[in-house]
């Protein structure tokens, strides 16, 4: 997307809509017309809006759900035989899948990101801007630390400008992401042309049995905390016309 330029503000009508739904109050959301609530919205005036435009096989995903799994995973029931993809007339291209990945799955995935991936060095965060962090041993997560511990894990760069944090300041509020494959520069909002650490072969894999036409090569996973935001902002750093996948 080389014409679009990533610095560029958000147009203000995106922006009035982002406001508009960050001041609502969780009643008037449910009440909201707008809003597409799959597949609740099928039986609503939202209908004449959604459609199925494709249909994935609950068999393929239940052997890749079992395959991400291993002799980690709890059985749990097969999916449908048919997984309809949605798409809003309103947004073509963007396809939306209602709860695609099981409970289970989801847990299991939470879990290897928080304390597997989190905790590789090569997996840059938020704080690798203004912190040097210190890891716990290979085989161990920073969930391993004593949670009430007071002792630093991040020593500033420049102590004149920020000050160390605890593992409960850390893990609390200030972790906000960490990337997986290509190391996203967030100054810069371009990827860096040095090679990137390899991505999660198992999350790739699990990617890549669900959306075949996609490879797995970046990802940034967001940490919130209760009252968290995503302020709007623009993507156009990917050089690939390829579909991104978002959960």
């Amino acid at each position: 997307m080389d014409n679009l330029d990533p610095h560029q503000r958000p147009p203000d009508d995106i922006k009035d809509v982002y406001k508009k739904y960050q001041k609502m109050k969780p009643k008037d959301l449910d009440r909201d017309l707008d809003i597409v609530d799959l597949p609740d919205s099928l039986a609503t005036s939202a209908k004449d809006k959604v459609r199925i435009v494709e249909d994935w096989s609950g068999h393929d995903l239940t052997a890749a759900f079992r395959a991400f799994s291993g002799q980690e995973g709890q059985m749990y029931a097969d999916l449908p035989p048919r997984i309809p993809v949605y798409e809003h007339v309103d947004m073509p291209g963007l396809h939306i899948v209602p709860n695609l990945l099981p409970p289970e799955i989801q847990t299991l995935l939470l879990s290897r990101l928080l304390h597997r991936d989190l905790s590789n060095p090569a997996h840059l965060t938020n704080i690798h801007t203004h912190y040097s962090l210190s890891y716990p041993d290979a085989s161990a997560s920073f969930f391993t630390y004593p949670p009430t511990s007071t002792s630093p894990i991040a020593t500033p760069l420049d102590p004149s400008v920020h000050k160390p944090l605890t593992v409960p300041q850390l893990l609390n509020k200030k972790m906000r992401w960490t990337t997986l494959g290509g190391q996203y520069d967030w100054t810069a909002k371009q990827y860096p042309p040095s090679t990137p650490p390899p991505f999660p072969s198992d999350i790739k894999n699990l990617l890549e049995s669900i959306w075949a036409s996609t490879r797995a090569e970046a990802a940034i996973v967001n940490l919130y905390s209760p009252g968290d935001t995503l302020s709007v902002h623009r993507d156009v750093a990917e050089t690939s016309g390829t579909g991104l996948v978002s959960k």
